[in-house]
Protein backbone atom coordinates (compact mmCIF):
# COMPACT_ATOMS: atom_id res chain seq x y z
CA UNK A 1 0.00 0.00 0.00
CA UNK A 2 1.57 3.34 -1.23
CA UNK A 3 2.53 5.64 1.47
CA UNK A 4 3.56 9.63 1.05
CA UNK A 5 5.00 12.12 3.26
CA UNK A 6 2.22 13.69 5.49
CA UNK A 7 3.97 17.36 5.13
CA UNK A 8 3.33 17.07 1.39
CA UNK A 9 0.18 18.67 0.20
CA UNK A 10 1.21 16.91 -3.52
CA UNK A 11 0.93 13.49 -4.67
CA UNK A 12 3.49 11.99 -6.88
CA UNK A 13 2.26 9.87 -9.65
CA UNK A 14 3.25 6.46 -8.54
CA UNK A 15 1.45 7.07 -4.81
CA UNK A 16 -1.91 9.05 -6.23
CA UNK A 17 -4.00 5.65 -7.14
CA UNK A 18 -3.62 4.51 -3.69
CA UNK A 19 -4.33 6.25 -0.13
CA UNK A 20 -2.25 4.45 3.04
CA UNK A 21 -4.71 3.24 5.65
CA UNK A 22 -4.69 2.81 9.41
CA UNK A 23 -3.36 -0.63 10.42
CA UNK A 24 -5.72 -3.14 12.26
CA UNK A 25 -6.82 -2.21 15.71
CA UNK A 26 -4.35 -3.58 18.31
CA UNK A 27 -6.51 -6.03 20.23
CA UNK A 28 -6.63 -4.93 24.34
CA UNK A 29 -4.50 -6.95 26.60
CA UNK A 30 -7.95 -8.76 27.64
CA UNK A 31 -9.01 -9.81 24.50
CA UNK A 32 -8.70 -13.05 23.28
CA UNK A 33 -7.38 -13.89 20.18
CA UNK A 34 -9.02 -13.61 17.25
CA UNK A 35 -8.08 -15.02 13.63
CA UNK A 36 -8.48 -13.05 10.33
CA UNK A 37 -8.42 -15.54 7.28
CA UNK A 38 -7.92 -14.15 3.57
CA UNK A 39 -8.30 -16.05 0.04
CA UNK A 40 -7.11 -15.65 -3.46
CA UNK A 41 -7.74 -18.31 -6.19
CA UNK A 42 -6.36 -18.15 -10.20
CA UNK A 43 -5.72 -20.86 -12.21
CA UNK A 44 -6.42 -23.70 -10.00
CA UNK A 45 -3.97 -21.88 -7.13
CA UNK A 46 -5.69 -20.78 -4.03
CA UNK A 47 -4.03 -19.22 -1.27
CA UNK A 48 -5.10 -18.74 2.12
CA UNK A 49 -3.48 -16.76 4.99
CA UNK A 50 -4.44 -16.37 8.60
CA UNK A 51 -3.51 -13.64 11.02
CA UNK A 52 -4.45 -14.75 14.68
CA UNK A 53 -4.51 -11.50 16.67
CA UNK A 54 -3.46 -11.22 19.82
CA UNK A 55 -2.82 -8.58 22.73
CA UNK A 56 -1.09 -5.23 22.19
CA UNK A 57 -1.04 -5.27 18.56
CA UNK A 58 0.57 -8.50 18.17
CA UNK A 59 0.27 -11.46 15.64
CA UNK A 60 1.64 -14.68 17.32
CA UNK A 61 0.62 -16.76 14.59
CA UNK A 62 0.59 -16.41 11.26
CA UNK A 63 0.10 -19.34 8.42
CA UNK A 64 -0.06 -19.78 4.65
CA UNK A 65 -1.54 -22.35 3.00
CA UNK A 66 -1.35 -22.57 -0.81
CA UNK A 67 -3.15 -25.39 -3.11
CA UNK A 68 -2.79 -26.26 -6.70
CA UNK A 69 -5.68 -28.31 -8.48
CA UNK A 70 -7.03 -29.51 -4.78
CA UNK A 71 -3.96 -30.30 -3.35
CA UNK A 72 -1.98 -28.95 -0.48
CA UNK A 73 1.61 -27.64 -2.07
CA UNK A 74 2.52 -25.64 0.76
CA UNK A 75 1.94 -25.27 4.51
CA UNK A 76 3.77 -22.78 6.71
CA UNK A 77 3.87 -20.42 8.85
CA UNK A 78 4.59 -16.66 7.81
CA UNK A 79 7.96 -15.25 9.15
CA UNK A 80 10.01 -12.57 7.50
CA UNK A 81 13.61 -11.64 8.33
CA UNK A 82 12.44 -8.10 7.85
CA UNK A 83 10.40 -8.12 10.63
CA UNK A 84 12.91 -8.35 12.84
CA UNK A 85 15.38 -10.60 14.38
CA UNK A 86 12.60 -10.32 18.40
CA UNK A 87 10.39 -12.08 19.12
CA UNK A 88 8.19 -9.12 19.93
CA UNK A 89 9.13 -7.68 16.35
CA UNK A 90 8.16 -10.80 14.68
CA UNK A 91 5.51 -11.18 16.45
CA UNK A 92 3.91 -7.75 14.91
CA UNK A 93 4.43 -8.57 11.77
CA UNK A 94 0.74 -7.88 10.40
CA UNK A 95 -1.34 -8.11 8.02
CA UNK A 96 -0.60 -5.38 4.72
CA UNK A 97 -2.69 -1.90 4.73
CA UNK A 98 -5.15 -3.05 1.63
CA UNK A 99 -8.61 -4.55 1.81
CA UNK A 100 -6.65 -8.13 1.43
CA UNK A 101 -3.05 -9.22 1.66
CA UNK A 102 -2.67 -12.11 -0.74
CA UNK A 103 -2.70 -12.30 -3.90
CA UNK A 104 -2.98 -14.81 -6.45
CA UNK A 105 -1.28 -13.77 -10.10
CA UNK A 106 0.67 -14.91 -13.13
CA UNK A 107 3.51 -12.29 -12.35
CA UNK A 108 6.19 -14.14 -14.51
CA UNK A 109 3.66 -14.86 -17.38
CA UNK A 110 4.74 -18.47 -17.80
CA UNK A 111 1.68 -19.39 -16.88
CA UNK A 112 2.24 -20.40 -13.10
CA UNK A 113 0.36 -18.29 -10.87
CA UNK A 114 2.36 -16.52 -8.40
CA UNK A 115 1.31 -15.88 -5.03
CA UNK A 116 1.86 -12.33 -3.29
CA UNK A 117 1.75 -11.61 0.35
CA UNK A 118 1.73 -8.31 1.98
CA UNK A 119 3.23 -7.97 5.15
CA UNK A 120 3.50 -4.71 7.44
CA UNK A 121 6.08 -4.27 10.14
CA UNK A 122 4.69 -1.70 12.22
CA UNK A 123 6.07 1.18 13.01
CA UNK A 124 5.81 5.23 12.02
CA UNK A 125 8.07 4.72 9.21
CA UNK A 126 8.17 1.28 8.05
CA UNK A 127 7.29 -1.09 6.72
CA UNK A 128 6.06 -2.63 3.50
CA UNK A 129 7.23 -6.14 3.22
CA UNK A 130 6.23 -8.34 -0.03
CA UNK A 131 6.27 -12.07 -0.51
CA UNK A 132 6.49 -13.86 -3.80
CA UNK A 133 5.88 -17.21 -3.54
CA UNK A 134 6.39 -19.45 -6.78
CA UNK A 135 6.40 -22.43 -7.91
CA UNK A 136 9.82 -24.95 -9.24
CA UNK A 137 7.67 -27.27 -11.91
CA UNK A 138 10.74 -29.45 -11.42
CA UNK A 139 10.22 -30.09 -7.55
CA UNK A 140 6.57 -29.14 -6.93
CA UNK A 141 7.84 -26.82 -4.04
CA UNK A 142 6.84 -23.39 -3.63
CA UNK A 143 10.21 -20.87 -3.08
CA UNK A 144 10.05 -17.14 -1.42
CA UNK A 145 11.78 -14.20 -2.38
CA UNK A 146 11.02 -11.04 -0.09
CA UNK A 147 11.53 -7.13 -0.60
CA UNK A 148 11.29 -4.74 1.53
CA UNK A 149 9.36 -1.84 -0.38
CA UNK A 150 9.97 0.46 2.81
CA UNK A 151 7.71 3.55 3.72
CA UNK A 152 6.05 4.41 -0.26
CA UNK A 153 4.98 0.70 -0.36
CA UNK A 154 3.58 -0.62 -3.48
CA UNK A 155 1.00 -1.09 -5.62
CA UNK A 156 0.53 -4.30 -8.36
CA UNK A 157 -0.60 -2.90 -11.86
CA UNK A 158 -0.60 -3.71 -15.14
CA UNK A 159 1.11 -0.50 -16.80
CA UNK A 160 1.17 -1.50 -20.23
CA UNK A 161 -2.51 -3.17 -20.01
CA UNK A 162 -0.73 -6.35 -22.13
CA UNK A 163 -1.50 -8.72 -18.78
CA UNK A 164 1.88 -8.60 -17.46
CA UNK A 165 1.57 -7.39 -14.03
CA UNK A 166 4.11 -4.41 -12.60
CA UNK A 167 4.97 -3.68 -8.66
CA UNK A 168 4.72 0.30 -8.78
CA UNK A 169 6.47 2.14 -6.24
CA UNK A 170 8.81 4.54 -5.28
CA UNK A 171 12.60 4.65 -4.49
CA UNK A 172 12.92 4.75 -0.75
CA UNK A 173 16.71 5.76 -0.69
CA UNK A 174 14.97 9.33 -1.13
CA UNK A 175 13.70 9.26 2.10
CA UNK A 176 16.15 11.11 4.37
CA UNK A 177 19.12 11.32 2.63
CA UNK A 178 18.92 15.62 2.21
CA UNK A 179 15.88 16.73 4.48
CA UNK A 180 13.65 14.90 7.47
CA UNK A 181 11.04 12.40 6.37
CA UNK A 182 8.23 14.60 5.37
CA UNK A 183 9.89 17.37 2.91
CA UNK A 184 11.90 14.06 1.13
CA UNK A 185 10.37 13.79 -2.55
CA UNK A 186 10.66 9.56 -3.39
CA UNK A 187 10.72 9.66 -7.54
CA UNK A 188 8.67 7.04 -9.75
CA UNK A 189 10.41 3.09 -9.47
CA UNK A 190 8.67 0.19 -11.29
CA UNK A 191 9.74 -3.40 -10.83
CA UNK A 192 8.81 -6.52 -12.38
CA UNK A 193 9.39 -10.13 -10.65
CA UNK A 194 11.02 -13.27 -12.92
CA UNK A 195 13.17 -15.90 -12.00
CA UNK A 196 12.62 -15.36 -8.13
CA UNK A 197 14.50 -11.81 -8.81
CA UNK A 198 13.12 -7.93 -8.96
CA UNK A 199 13.60 -6.07 -11.71
CA UNK A 200 13.94 -2.06 -11.90
CA UNK A 201 12.61 -1.01 -15.20
CA UNK A 202 11.11 2.05 -14.85
CA UNK A 203 13.16 3.22 -17.62
CA UNK A 204 10.58 1.66 -19.51
CA UNK A 205 7.86 4.09 -18.51
CA UNK A 206 9.05 7.85 -19.58
CA UNK A 207 5.40 8.91 -19.52
CA UNK A 208 5.18 8.23 -16.34
CA UNK A 209 8.54 9.22 -15.41
CA UNK A 210 7.78 12.84 -16.66
CA UNK A 211 4.76 12.92 -15.04
CA UNK A 212 6.36 12.35 -12.12
CA UNK A 213 9.18 15.13 -12.20
CA UNK A 214 6.71 17.98 -13.14
CA UNK A 215 5.12 17.06 -10.18
CA UNK A 216 8.01 17.38 -8.26
CA UNK A 217 9.19 20.33 -9.59
CA UNK A 218 6.01 22.25 -9.75
CA UNK A 219 6.40 21.80 -5.64
CA UNK A 220 9.57 22.71 -5.80
CA UNK A 221 8.68 26.37 -7.66
CA UNK A 222 5.47 26.67 -5.26
CA UNK A 223 7.71 26.56 -1.95
CA UNK A 224 11.24 27.09 -1.65
CA UNK A 225 11.45 26.55 2.26
CA UNK A 226 12.70 23.05 2.71
CA UNK A 227 13.33 21.94 -0.91
CA UNK A 228 16.47 19.98 -1.13
CA UNK A 229 14.46 16.47 -1.20
CA UNK A 230 11.78 17.83 -3.68
CA UNK A 231 14.27 18.86 -5.84
CA UNK A 232 16.45 15.38 -5.09
CA UNK A 233 13.11 13.52 -6.30
CA UNK A 234 12.79 15.74 -9.83
CA UNK A 235 16.86 15.24 -10.76
CA UNK A 236 16.34 11.77 -10.58
CA UNK A 237 13.08 11.64 -12.56
CA UNK A 238 14.83 13.56 -14.70
CA UNK A 239 18.29 11.61 -14.96
CA UNK A 240 16.09 8.44 -15.84
CA UNK A 241 15.24 10.50 -18.45
CA UNK A 242 18.58 10.65 -19.96
CA UNK A 243 18.38 14.29 -18.90
CA UNK A 244 21.46 14.82 -17.41
CA UNK A 245 22.67 18.50 -18.76
CA UNK A 246 19.48 19.95 -18.09
CA UNK A 247 19.71 18.63 -14.36
CA UNK A 248 22.82 20.03 -13.94
CA UNK A 249 22.09 23.45 -15.75
CA UNK A 250 18.80 23.69 -13.19
CA UNK A 251 21.12 22.66 -10.58
CA UNK A 252 23.14 25.86 -10.98
CA UNK A 253 20.67 28.12 -11.64
CA UNK A 254 19.11 27.63 -8.28
CA UNK A 255 22.21 27.13 -6.31
CA UNK A 256 22.78 30.60 -7.64
CA UNK A 257 19.10 32.08 -6.90
CA UNK A 258 19.62 31.10 -3.52
CA UNK A 259 16.84 28.12 -3.71
CA UNK A 260 18.28 24.88 -2.05
CA UNK A 261 17.62 26.04 1.87
CA UNK A 262 16.65 23.85 4.46
CA UNK A 263 17.82 20.53 4.14
CA UNK A 264 20.62 18.91 6.49
CA UNK A 265 23.37 20.66 4.91
CA UNK A 266 24.11 23.57 3.40
CA UNK A 267 23.17 24.05 -0.54
CA UNK A 268 26.96 23.68 -1.53
CA UNK A 269 27.17 20.36 -0.14
CA UNK A 270 23.65 19.90 -1.69
CA UNK A 271 24.82 20.66 -5.00
CA UNK A 272 27.61 18.73 -4.63
CA UNK A 273 26.21 15.56 -3.14
CA UNK A 274 23.48 15.11 -4.80
CA UNK A 275 25.29 14.17 -8.06
CA UNK A 276 27.15 11.47 -6.80
CA UNK A 277 24.25 10.14 -4.45
CA UNK A 278 22.18 9.67 -7.58
CA UNK A 279 25.13 7.86 -9.45
CA UNK A 280 25.83 5.64 -6.65
CA UNK A 281 21.85 4.61 -7.18
CA UNK A 282 21.96 4.53 -11.08
CA UNK A 283 20.49 7.00 -11.72
CA UNK A 284 23.48 8.43 -13.95
CA UNK A 285 25.28 5.94 -15.71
Amino acid sequence: MLRIPARLTFIPVCAAAVVGIAPPAAASPSSPPTAVTQTASSGGVTATVTFTRGAMGTYPSKVLTISRGGHVAYHRPVTSRLCGPRASTQKYCAPGLGRTSVHVLDLEHNGRPDVVLDLYTGGAHCCSVEQVFSLNPATGAYARVERNFGDPGERIADLDHNGRHEFLTADDAFAYRFTDFAASGLPIEILTFAHRHFTNVTRRYPNLIAKDAATYLKAFNRDHSDDEGLFAAWAADEDNLGHQALVAQMLARELTAGNLRGGFQSAKKFAAALPRFLRKEGYVH
